[in-house]
């Protein structure tokens, strides 16, 4: 976490301000509150490397102050906003991998001794109460607290239905008052309360695009009046800010064949002005649009993808990008996907899908995803998309590529290894090729998320011929296409032996791999000289085996690339 100086002069740029420093020190769940404008709660783990604290930070001095300690199972907090208290903890039963939601009714104060034998405390209603309570294989959480100290809220729940709903709640009880909304086909997903009274004013929900159901009028003519003055009828529109008399906004006018616009919207006047472009050097540029299509799997199961195409619409097939989105407990959205716009401009179509065991679609259509990695159906979804694209005339049979980060890493390899005749080649970015060592080498501030992650993946640690069945790294002598590794040396969840291990495989066995490796990035590339360079390198790779267009390779100023397998003495393919 960092501020910049107030003393720093407004023509020159600020200076950053570490506020949260320490070796290997992770800052997450931050908050801010109108009312405290000089306070930030942040969590952190600088304490206990394995779990993250609660911080009152007073930015201006950078004075930082423990305020709630975590007792080892939390992994999430929650403020409540008139008091500026953290109220609320989310806990992950690392047994059963169920969710509870803690409340307590005040904050403690920490007694510090000499030994940092830190604990919390108060009276009774500073302790914890369990109040809600999720087990594995059901979604939700808190929302936030009502401004009557406490007493009730919102929370979004799975129980006793597929996807969430928005409930209001007894917070001392956890008893449900008002069940609010439920959708069918997709999670509740952006809630948007009235800042203090916290009525309800909006809940959106996205299938496939984002929708929104409105609770206050007023707020849906503003919408209604944003949409009117947007560019075209298929932006997204976004609220960034508001002033605090919410008389002002700041709007995002979002689409997917170009780059985010922002405009103020003076609610008195009712007038739009512009105020910037994310990325005005786009502006003359053409882009594709990004279509949502519906695909079948082989059981049924309809799977929400976006093409974005390289050729109008009943053109001829050309190269096809598989992009495998990460986690894999997220999703793809629409929207203006840089990866995806430098394909179709390159001369290739690109589609991403969220396959079974995305989230954002209810509990069974992510649990579906249990135990299907690499030979199972998360895969065959993947695969199944691309004999869609095929039929369809979109995609070029002999030209396909899948590539990916993370999990996208690891489907990767897996569509090399267990349909290697469907793919030209891949790309994998920090993907994991054993998935028991990538258990064993998780930091250690996922050790809550162990066992939730070994449910849905399998049990690797006990079943050592399941971990062998669905990692790649003992199926390298299948893999027939090239593969371009991309790997951090810093990545704290998959380490660098993750790429090692299947880039020398392959190269003893001749199998043609390029890998590149980056000594000060960690999961993914943060720096733009190695982002740079590893794209031009994976421009090249991907000309030279799919066909498409490439720039002239030019060495980057500032990039840190390595060749471990070249360093080795291995026989890497000739590089970009």
């Amino acid at each position: 976490t960092t501020s910049v100086s107030d003393d720093d002069d407004d023509m020159i740029i600020p200076t950053a301000r570490d506020l949260t420093p320490g070796k290997d020190v992770k800052a997450q769940n931050i908050f801010t509150n109108y009312r405290y404008p000089d306070q930030i709660l942040v969590g952190t783990n600088q304490r206990n490397p394995k779990v993250f604290d609660m911080y009152r930070c007073y930015y201006k001095t950078g004075e930082l102050v423990l305020d709630t300690i975590n007792p080892g199972d939390v992994i999430g907090w929650k403020v409540e906003d008139v008091s500026f208290e953290v109220r609320a903890a989310t806990v992950r039963n690392s047994v059963d991998s169920s969710t509870t939601v803690r409340v307590r009714s005040r904050a403690g104060s920490i007694d510090i001794d000499s030994d940092d034998n830190n604990e919390e405390v108060g009276g009774k209603d500073t302790e914890w109460r369990d109040v809600f309570h999720y087990p594995y294989g059901e979604e939700g959480g808190l929302i936030n607290f009502c401004p009557d100290d406490g007493k009730t809220g919102y929370i979004t729940s799975s129980l006793g239905r597929e996807t969430t709903a928005l409930l209001k709640v007894d917070m001392m009880t956890g008893e449900t008052m008002e069940e609010i909304y439920c959708n069918e086909k997709a999670n509740v997903g952006g809630i948007t309360l009235q800042r203090d009274t916290k009525e309800l004013r909006a809940v959106t929900y996205n299938y496939a695009r984002t929708e929104r159901v409105f609770y206050d009028d007023e707020l849906e003519k503003d919408y209604e009046f944003l949409k009117s003055t947007a560019p075209d009828s298929e932006i997204e529109i976004g609220v960034a800010s508001r002033s605090l008399d919410e008389m002002k906004w700041v709007v995002a006018y979002s689409s997917s064949s170009g780059p985010t616009s922002y405009v103020v919207y003076d609610k008195l006047k009712q007038t739009v002005s512009p105020l910037f472009v994310s990325n005005p050097k786009l502006l003359p540029y053409k882009f594709a649009p990004m279509e949502v299509v519906s695909i079948p799997a082989r059981d049924g199961l309809e799977l929400v993808g976006y093409l974005t195409r390289a050729v109008e619409k009943g053109g001829p097939p050309t190269p096809l990008i598989l992009l495998v989105h990460g986690g894999p407990w997220a999703r793809d959205y629409w929207g203006f996907n840089p990866q995806a716009q430098w394909f179709a401009n390159r001369g290739y179509a690109t589609l991403q899908v969220n396959f079974r065991g995305s989230t954002g679609y209810g509990k069974t259509f992510l649990h579906k995803g249990d135990k299907q990695w690499g030979v199972g159906d998360m895969q065959h979804d993947l695969t199944d998309s691309v004999e869609w694209a095929i039929r369809e005339g979109i995609a070029d049979k002999d030209n396909i590529c899948i590539k990916g980060g993370s999990y996208g890493g690891y489907a990767c390899l897996a569509g090399l290894t267990f349909t290697p005749d469907l793919y030209k080649c891949g790309v994998d970015i920090v993907g994991p090729s054993n998935i028991k060592t990538l258990l064993d080498s998780i930091p250690d501030y996922w050790a809550p998320l162990r066992n939730g992650m070994l449910l849905k993946i399998g049990d690797v640690d006990g079943d050592e011929e399941f971990n062998k069945k669905i990692s790649p790294l003992y199926h390298v002598d299948k893999i027939k296409a090239p593969l371009l590794i991309g790997q951090g040396a810093n990545d704290p969840r998959v380490k660098q032996g993750e790429a090692d291990q299947i880039a020398f495989s392959m190269t003893e066995k001749g199998i043609p791999v390029e890998y590149v490796l980056y000594p000060d990035e960690g999961h993914g590339f943060a720096r733009p000289e190695n982002r740079i360079d590893f794209n031009g390198r994976v421009e090249h790779f991907l000309a030279k085996h799919l066909g498409g267009r490439a720039e002239e390779f030019v060495e980057v100023e500032g990039a840190t690339a390595r060749f471990p397998l070249l360093e080795k003495g291995g026989n890497q393919a000739e590089e970009a």
